[in-house]
């Protein structure tokens, strides 16, 4: 099966999420510096991420939504930069198992009936290899993300594939020690108020928020074990 990578144009982000792109803290020498690497989802819980670990971290976000794996292997350099990262926290998925069409309407081209895979689970799985190698010659200690919830009725992914992509990102991350933040158990108690419409992968301003709750946790654990200078 042939793969299919959008540019970093297609990968949808809701307008009252834009704002995330940009976040970013005033850097102090004395607080560590940490990375969020992720989708249109990590993009919404960016902001309050970056306001509870305000007095902890320099926390900041790839300025991109960064899509599937293809893209973040493209990418991925740039979104480094020459910063010493102390924590990454990272996620890949969504995008990678989202069927595409190039004629069909809905944002982004979804189309799981007529349209492709973006990324088969296999390739996805040498991608990650290849991401997670990269990532650990930063020396930064790393945070896997798993994908939040699929719903049904979801134009171009089907609900449970998530679940599939993320058994798989697990084994990937179990092999290199990287230890996983489960986002997609804490999705799937969320309630009709915090997603953002029936259908839909994005969360409302209070789903994003609990999303949020849970990253701040995983990187403050992270955070508690580093040496004194910090």
């Amino acid at each position: 099966m042939s793969t299919q990578s959008f540019s970093s144009e297609s990968f949808y982000t809701p307008a009252e999420d834009i704002s995330g792109l940009k976040a970013g803290t005033e850097k102090r020498p004395d607080l560590p510096n940490v990375l969020l690497i992720g989708d249109s989802i990590s993009v919404g819980y960016t902001l309050p991420v970056i306001e509870r670990l305000r007095d902890t971290a320099n926390t900041e976000r790839a300025k991109a939504n960064c899509g599937d794996t293809l893209a973040g292997l493209r990418n991925l350099e740039a979104w480094l930069g020459d910063t010493r990262w102390e924590v990454i926290h990272f996620n890949w998925g969504l995008h990678d198992l989202c069927y595409r069409h190039p004629d069909a309407r809905a944002y982004g081209h979804r189309d799981k009936i007529n349209g492709t895979v973006s990324v088969p689970l296999d390739e996805y799985v040498r991608n990650l290899e290849r991401l997670v190698g990269r990532l650990r010659q930063t020396g930064a200690k790393l945070i896997w993300a798993s994908s939040t919830c699929v719903p049904e009725g979801e134009a171009g992914r089907y609900a449970g594939d998530e679940i599939v992509y993320n058994e798989a990102a697990a084994k990937v991350m179990r092999a290199h020690g990287v230890p996983v933040n489960d986002l997609h158990a804490v999705s799937q108690r969320f309630g009709a108020a915090h997603w953002s419409l029936p259908g839909d992968v994005h969360f409302s301003k209070s789903g994003s928020n609990l999303l949020a709750d849970q990253v701040v946790a995983a990187i403050r654990e992270v955070l508690a074990g580093l040496p004194k200078k910090f």
